[in-house]
């Protein structure tokens, strides 16, 4: 069983962090499924009615922020989809907190801000 069902993100400008997802989530196989006035869902390719990212607005109506310390951390595959998923994002407005690389744990990993600030980092397990 997994702890986490699904991962949400805020944003001041929902059509435009949605288009920015779109491309960068695309690269570890996440394609928009679902889109409403509030938020736009994101899904795996094979499993479309299990959404596990959001880009929402504040349901509070008060402006979206980031967290200090926080950070949304995604697995994929392969380092090719790690690095396109670095890539994609930083050709589309993000900006670079980590190119991918090998860290202490003996993984590869990439980390960027999405548009709103938001942290995100990508992996992949090397020894599986």
């Amino acid at each position: 069983m997994n702890v986490i069902s699904f991962v949400m993100v805020g944003t001041n400008d929902l059509k435009k962090a949605s288009a920015f997802y779109a491309k960068v989530l695309a690269t570890i196989n996440l394609k928009l499924f679902a889109e409403s006035e509030k938020y736009h869902s994101f899904s795996h390719e094979d499993e479309p009615n299990q959404k596990v990212f959001y880009v929402t607005k504040p349901y509070d109506g008060k402006p979206a922020t980031i967290g200090n310390g926080n950070m949304i951390a995604l697995e994929t595959d392969t380092k090719e989809k790690v690095d396109a998923f670095h890539s994609t994002a930083i050709a589309n407005g993000a900006k670079d907190e980590g190119a991918p690389g090998v860290r202490g744990d003996g993984n590869y990993y990439a980390y960027i801000r999405d548009l709103d600030g938001n942290k995100l980092t990508v992996r992949t397990i090397l020894n599986k």
